[in-house]
């Protein structure tokens, strides 16, 4: 369990994490488009959009925020570690929520299985890793 390899892979993810966050902060609801999306709404009430519009780019910020941490925590994991657990979790608790829509078959979307899959797996692989690596 190389500290090298660790620091690839949690620079790799933060990179990712920043462009989805930045898509979704940068574009609000529509998304900037940068992963291909297509339309998929109509706005009904551009009072209510506006309003949910606003939350949902904060939560993008957030996250791209996430992911630079984790870009910046990969130069050094062992100092950062409280920070990198702190992500780890809120990206699995996020994960988590995605149960909420109680749709199973939108987990059959490739584009949401591999996102559930490093939100429930991948976050759990690299908090062990990083506990292994502090000893």
């Amino acid at each position: 369990m190389s500290l090298t390899a660790f620091r690839i892979v949690v620079a790799l993810s933060g990179l990712f994490v920043i462009v989805l966050g930045l898509n979704v902060a940068l574009g609000g609801m529509a998304t900037a488009g940068w992963l291909g999306e297509r339309p998929f709404f109509t706005v009904t009430d551009e009072e209510q959009y506006g309003l949910l519009d606003s939350h949902i780019r904060f939560f993008g910020g957030f996250f791209a925020a996430a992911g630079f941490f984790l870009l910046i925590a990969a130069s050094n994991p062992l100092h950062y570690a409280q920070g990198l657990y702190l992500v780890f979790a809120t990206i699995f608790a996020g994960g988590i929520a995605r149960f909420s829509l109680f749709d199973a078959g939108i987990f059959t979307n490739p584009d949401v299985f591999w996102a559930l899959a490093a939100e429930l797996v991948l976050m759990q692989v690299l908090a062990f890793w990083l506990s292994r690596l502090r000893r």
